[in-house]
């Protein structure tokens, strides 16, 4: 659905709201009841009013930016955020999240990365609301050690939100530098412990498929922690449930970004 649409269908429904409260108890309870209950619910007005004038306000500070949004006008949108953030030093939390995720829309793994710079200059805060983002970029970026410190770095500061998913990566990052002994720690811990099912099913497949054929002899313990981390996930999701999760995280560009051994996973975990 298109911004204008949704701004359009929000001023509807909250104008309606407004007249049904000023106007309808004139017609329902008559003149003289219908002032009593304007002063009962006056506050219930102002807010409503202020709401509606705030949106409007957001929207149309923001037309450029959602008329880009909407053609898909990815460096001309770049432009335009580079414009707002790096140049007039917004570095408000959506707009270098959206500034990032752009560049990586256009393959420009570099220009997240000297991003991230300017971020630690300017509001290093914000570097662990989008490790994901940074650290992803590393990879897209063949900078294999240089994602193994970053995640490595941010795994004591992440976000509880995220957390599970910098662990993760880090031990993703392991795993593609070929570091089987230490990918395999991170892995065998987030089979175990991790309460988001999806890193737990992607932690139990890669110890699996990709880790324990290259660890001899620690191989079949490797494969009793894959198939008890298995069920563990199997647990938490079922397979409608493991779909809509993947639905709801598939926007994310860290996932987009390992979009591939999610459906192995799927097929792994719901053969």
């Amino acid at each position: 659905m298109k911004f204008r649409t949704i701004f359009v269908l929000f001023c509807i429904m909250m104008l309606f709201f407004i007249a049904a409260i000023a106007l309808l108890p004139r017609f329902a309870l008559g003149p003289s009841l219908a002032g009593s209950f304007l002063q009962l619910n006056m506050h219930l007005l102002v807010i409503l009013a202020l709401i509606f004038c705030a949106f409007c306000i957001f929207y149309f500070r923001n037309l450029r930016l959602f008329s880009l949004l909407e053609k898909e006008d990815w460096p001309a949108l770049v432009r335009y955020l580079e414009d707002r953030v790096i140049q007039k030093g917004k570095y408000s939390p959506r707009l270098l999240r959206l500034l990032a995720n752009s560049y990586l829309v256009l393959a420009d793994a570099a220009a997240v990365m000297v991003l991230e710079n300017k971020t630690a200059a300017a509001k290093p805060a914000l570097l662990d609301d989008n490790a994901l983002i940074f650290g992803t970029a590393r990879i897209l970026a063949k900078d294999i050690s240089g994602a193994e410190r970053f995640f490595e770095t941010r795994k004591a500061t992440a976000k509880p939100r995220l957390r599970e998913w910098v662990y993760w990566y880090h031990g993703f990052s392991l795993l593609l530098g070929r570091q089987y002994e230490k990918a395999a720690g991170e892995f065998s811990a987030l089979a175990q412990t991790a309460k988001n099912g999806v890193v737990c099913a992607l932690s139990s497949y890669f110890l699996s498929s990709a880790i324990a054929p290259h660890l001899g002899e620690k191989g079949p313990e490797l494969e009793n922690i894959s198939q008890e981390g298995r069920k563990r996930a199997l647990k938490a999701l079922n397979q409608r449930d493991w779909n809509r999760e993947l639905s709801r995280i598939s926007s994310e560009i860290h996932v987009a970004a390992i979009s591939r051994y999610m459906e192995e996973t799927s097929r792994w975990l719901y053969p």
